[in-house]
């Protein structure tokens, strides 16, 4: 029996809007209880993001977009002479942030494409969704259930992070008389950290002609949900002794006046575990799998939520034997932010369009997500 193989054809993003600076970003995310946050230039130091992008008006912080529309706008850019949407087999997408409970993600961004009658479907999670997504869409091609797939990823956290929603919140504080009248840092942190933004892949069983494809070898994701409480989470309470409390749980008082929707994450779980459970142990089962060497790698492209996390990942390489130097990374952190589930999709898609990436170099890409740690890895090759 002959190999038989998946091919990325084809990329397209959308960022939406203009780009947003550190400088300008609060009056875009509006000011919680009317002051500037006290965390805002903490955590911008640390995580080394100097711009991105987000659906809110900066003026009126008003949605220009829904995640279904960006997502649309992104999927759109991979039409050409070669590929219509009514062509399309298979849609899969993935996002943290849908823009409503039920109809899945997936039928949305379906509905605002209009294209005829196809396969969907939508993976939930966090940053991992877009690599669910992905391999959703691989290995329906491999499988020879659908000629071609579309993988698409997406977010649009800025709605829930903008200061509307934590003023009820942050009134509920005053009253109490807080010490610190503003929302706890497990939100405040997030909302200097997340962004906006959709990629989408074409797959097919052939590589393109006359251009540079990516050959899909392999996909893995591992999930230590087993071993650690939830980190990052929304809709939800989280009790001290680790467990959730999910919205429908929770008396209806309580959804404004402790933000029980707003994105939340545990940072001091996090900085514990993070890099261990996401990276180093899963990177050991998968390079006995597929007898993975730094020598090998060519382009590693870490999902990094914050440049605090390079000298860790960094230090996690070394001890797993693949230390891949850092000139063989790439990142577009600085320039298009967290974008979550979509940054690998926006990470793959700028290394194709910089020239930098050649015929027959090999690119591992690494996904890790918080919520109750996974860690996910790609290993493509250009063809």
């Amino acid at each position: 029996m002959s190999e038989s193989f998946v091919y990325i054809t084809k990329t397209s993003i959308y960022m939406p809007g203009e780009a947003v600076d550190n400088d300008t970003m609060e009056s875009v995310l509006g000011y919680v209880g009317g002051r500037p946050s006290r965390s805002r230039k903490v955590v911008l130091r640390n995580n080394g993001i100097k711009q991105r992008y987000y659906v809110l008006d900066p003026k009126t912080g008003v949605p220009r977009f829904t995640n279904a529309q960006i997502t649309a706008e992104a999927i759109k850019g991979l039409v050409g002479d070669d590929f219509t949407l009514d062509s399309m087999e298979c849609l899969s997408t993935g996002t943290t942030t849908p823009d409503q409970l039920m109809p899945n993600h997936g039928v949305m961004v379906h509905g605002e494409l209009g294209n005829k009658p196809c396969e969907v479907v939508s993976t939930a999670g966090i940053c991992l969704a877009g690599l669910t997504a992905l391999k959703y869409a691989y290995l329906s091609v491999l499988a020879g259930a659908s000629r071609n797939a579309v993988a698409a990823a997406s977010e649009a956290a800025s709605p829930m992070l903008h200061a509307r929603n934590f003023d009820a919140e942050n009134e509920a504080l005053v009253t109490q008389l807080a010490t610190r009248p503003e929302i706890s840092f497990d939100k405040d942190f997030l909302r200097w950290m997340l962004s906006d933004g959709a990629g989408a892949f074409l797959l097919e069983k052939q590589p393109r002609v006359g251009s540079l494809s990516l050959r899909i070898d392999w996909i893995d994701i591992f999930s230590y949900a087993n071993e650690l409480p939830t980190c990052m989470y929304a809709g939800a309470e989280k009790a001290e002794d680790g467990t959730l409390t999910g919205w429908k749980l929770l008396p209806t008082e309580l959804w404004a006046s402790r933000s029980i929707f707003a994105i939340k994450q545990d940072v001091r779980l996090l900085n514990d575990n993070v890099v261990n459970y996401t990276l180093g142990k899963p990177l050991k089962e998968v390079m006995i799998k597929h007898s993975l060497s730094a020598e090998t790698i060519d382009w590693f492209l870490p999902h990094m939520s914050s440049e605090y996390f390079r000298k860790p990942i960094v230090e996690c390489l070394e001890n797993t034997d693949l230390a891949i130097p850092q000139e063989r990374w790439f990142t577009n952190l600085s320039q298009r932010g967290n974008t979550g589930s979509a940054s690998i999709y926006i990470m793959i898609h700028e290394l194709l369009e910089s020239g930098r990436l050649h015929k027959g170099q090999c690119v591992l890409c690494f996904v890790p997500e918080s919520g109750r740690f996974s860690g996910g890895f790609m290993h493509l090759t250009a063809v």
